[in-house]
């Protein structure tokens, strides 16, 4: 059956009851396999590299092209979903994504996991704007529907704690496929328990429009592969071109959609100052989160020698931080506009940065570190803190900004407005890493230039330059005492670049709580917000 929920106002008593609120556990089920899925796979690379004979290429494409074709896919997914049911685009969209699990924990070989990755990442794409187009259908109360999208956000991030918990004791225990089948179980679930629970949801008719749909793809997939090479390999011609692709497909992708009467997208959304402010700190917010965490990986992995789980769990906690910020905020935005709440998480955010900036400080000789050996925990707790209170700033964000762009845009178009709320991340994440990664890799290549011992031989001085993990590598091939001083000198150049890394995050979310702050103090309380069909 086919609903089209009506206008709700500040009069409204449809409260949702507790069928709504076990769906919404059913709903958050997804929500935290996305997370937690990307973290296991991480985590279960080395032992498909050795079961697949995988090459360090396919391993990054066994991981990339899951995000490259989940990003890629979110706008047409979430407008789908607009058409032919939201109900009915999840249910589709997890029986896909539990047969290309279960594909996936016994692919033959890299390149037949690589193309099940590619199925899980357009599989994957339908359940986020699913997921948070039924919960404003299932809550149209607004402050309950706030509270509902943060248990979703939520949600998200638990799969980030959970993670490394998780994969360790699967891969202990059994082998490298294990960790894909965790989908299995969830999707069956969701088979059964989603057609009782959850309401259907088509309230857009007409066809999908194939040459917009194409145009979404080719704007965001080279977009988002551009930027991760680019973080890779810092800007290149061979880098940066697919980005310009991107812009290219993207301007024309506008174009099209403003000649449409049926839109892909209604970009007539934008001009709603509430919907595009809360997009762009959406975007933002998740470019300095997404590039922090990337440059507080390799900080402990490269600088404090920690191996890919150890590091993990010391940065497993700052998830919490996340699940408290987003509940907490949830919770208190009937009674405190969200503009104020989200400014005020933002500077706790700059503030957590500053933080993280004081611990990376060098309280230890480096060499040891750098020559395999972990060093003392150290400065770690105060890191840790750091992380905590940063992203215990950014959960207000993630959930009220998600809340408040779902919640401006009409009815009809829930799924398209959830879908630009999971695509803002993706694209603010990718930029967050190429940029805030290339600072590093800027700051750490000028230091190195100047401070490189001169009795360095000229192969390995090249290298060493390059990048702190080539220098490591080409220490090997030097006497001790001027390998302990190479690694010495790019063990600094690291920690000054991803000092200034995280100081520029700092600095961003400063910014950008004074422009919230400016544009959405005033606004009203969840509670008082009107959703317009």
């Amino acid at each position: 059956m086919t609903n089209t929920p009506p206008a709700v106002g500040p009069g409204t008593t449809d409260r949702a009851g507790r069928r709504e609120w076990i769906g919404l556990a059913v709903l958050s089920l997804p929500a935290l396999l996305a997370s937690l899925e990307l973290t296991v796979t991480h985590l279960a690379l080395p032992a498909i590299g050795r079961d697949l004979s995988a090459t360090s290429t396919q391993l990054l494409w066994i991981v990339d092209v899951y995000a490259f074709l989940l990003a890629g896919s979110l706008i047409t997914m979430g407008t789908l979903g607009d058409r032919i049911g939201r109900r009915r685009l999840l249910l589709i969209g997890a029986a896909a994504y539990g047969v290309a699990s279960a594909l996936a924990a016994y692919a033959p070989s890299a390149e037949a996991l690589i193309a099940v990755r590619a199925l899980l990442g357009v599989a994957g794409s339908t359940l986020m704007p699913s997921v948070l187009s039924l919960t404003v259908a299932m809550f149209r109360e607004p402050r309950q529907r706030t509270v509902a999208v943060g248990i979703v956000i939520a949600s998200v991030s638990g799969g980030t704690a959970i993670g490394p918990l998780v994969g360790g004791w699967l891969l202990e225990r059994f082998w490298w496929g294990s960790v894909f089948l965790l989908g299995v179980p969830v999707m069956a679930l969701l088979l059964m328990a989603g057609p009782v629970l959850l309401p259907e949801q088509r309230t857009k008719a007409g066809r999908l429009d194939v040459r917009s749909a194409f145009l979404s793809l080719a704007a965001v997939l080279p977009a988002v592969y551009g930027l991760k090479q680019i973080a890779a390999d810092g800007p290149t011609l061979s880098t940066v071109l697919p980005v310009v692709a991107g812009l290219v497909f993207g301007i024309a992708f506008v174009h099209r959609q403003r000649a449409l009467a049926e839109p892909l997208i209604n970009l007539r959304l934008f001009a709603d100052r509430t919907f595009s402010t809360a997009a762009a700190t959406l975007a933002l917010g998740i470019f300095v989160l997404w590039g922090a965490n990337y440059a507080i990986a390799q900080y402990l992995q490269l600088a404090r020698g920690l191996a890919p789980l150890e590091a993990g769990m010391w940065t497993a906690p700052s998830a919490v931080g996340v699940i408290a910020g987003s509940t907490l905020a949830s919770r208190i935005a009937g009674r405190i506009a969200p503009g104020r709440i989200i400014a005020a998480g933002l500077a706790l955010a700059a503030a957590g940065f500053v933080v993280i900036a004081q611990a990376a400080t060098p309280s230890e000789p480096g060499a040891l570190a750098l020559a395999g050996i972990a060093g003392q925990a150290g400065d770690l707790p105060l890191l840790v803190a750091g992380t905590v209170i940063a992203s215990a700033g950014l959960g207000p964000m993630m959930a009220l900004a998600t809340d408040m762009v779902v919640g401006a845009a009409p009815s009809h178009q829930a799924g398209a407005a959830s879908a630009i709320s999971s695509t803002a991340p993706q694209i603010g994440g990718a930029l967050g890493i190429a940029i805030l990664g290339s600072v590093i890799t800027a700051v750490y290549r000028s230091e190195m230039s100047a401070a490189l011992p001169t009795d360095v031989p000229r192969a390995a001085a090249d290298a060493a330059r390059d990048s702190l993990s080539t220098a490591v590598e080409a220490s090997e091939t030097l006497p001790e005492q001027l390998k302990v001083t190479l690694l010495s000198a790019a063990r600094q150049a690291f920690i000054d670049g991803f000092q200034i890394s995280v100081l520029t995050s700092a600095i961003i979310m400063a910014g950008l709580a004074i422009t919230v702050a400016a544009l959405l103090w005033h606004d009203q309380t969840t509670s008082e917000q009107t959703t317009y069909s």
